[in-house]
């Protein structure tokens, strides 16, 4: 099994309740520091050409106010873009629509940090089934292919990256991640009965041991 701490994805996880456009939601924060400048940060998660090296094949218009589209994922219009600080989009997946805000800053060392919430309104029964390792296990496996990326400058190979995760190995790391944000939940004041039945149907979801 993986230590939690040696994970590539979040360094930090942060589970926190809010209202967002008059509404409560649900916010599931992720914090990583990157062994990079800011610039190259930004520039990896902006252009067109470098997201699918980490992440996914995106098209669209991809500046202020245009609308993307990430293939066989999520869409959804870029409602601010400072660069190189603050990306804002909405996530529109499966008929709803969350919100992720991605934050970066230059750290003194000449390191860069990024912080990521995603947003999602508090309606439904989504939240109570899987908690915020539905959408954080995601983040983490993103984010750890970031960290690759961003050491090589490589493509990370999508059909390797897909038999790793169906690999123990691959296994052993969405399920620590999995209990990583339980954690975060437990922290946020979910009680431990709700959030372990949340991270043991993630982990089923992610691992396809359901």
């Amino acid at each position: 099994m993986f230590e939690v701490a040696n994970l590539l994805g979040a360094e930090v996880r942060t589970v926190v309740k809010r209202e967002h456009q008059g509404k409560p939601a649900n916010v599931v924060i992720a914090t990583v520091t990157y062994d990079t400048d800011v610039e190259d940060l930004w520039d990896a998660i902006t252009t067109a050409e470098r997201i699918p090296r980490w992440f996914l094949p995106v098209t669209g218009d991809l500046r202020l106010g245009g609308r993307y589209q990430l293939v066989g994922n999520a869409g959804g219009s870029i409602a601010e873009c400072e660069a190189p600080k603050r990306l804002a989009l909405t996530w529109e997946h499966g008929g709803t629509v969350s919100w992720v805000n991605v934050d970066l800053a230059a750290l003194s060392d000449g390191r860069a940090s990024l912080r990521l919430e995603h947003i999602a309104e508090a309606t439904g029964d989504f939240w109570d089934k899987y908690g915020p390792g539905a959408v954080g296990v995601g983040w983490d496996l993103a984010l750890s292919a970031l960290t690759k990326h961003l050491a090589s400058k490589a493509a990370v190979d999508s059909a390797a990256a897909h038999a790793w995760m169906a690999s123990a190995e691959g296994k052993a790391y969405i399920t620590a991640s999995s209990l990583a944000w339980r954690d975060a939940a437990l922290a946020a004041g979910t009680p431990r009965a709700a959030a372990e039945a949340a991270a043991q149907a993630t982990t089923a979801f992610y691992t396809g041991e359901g």
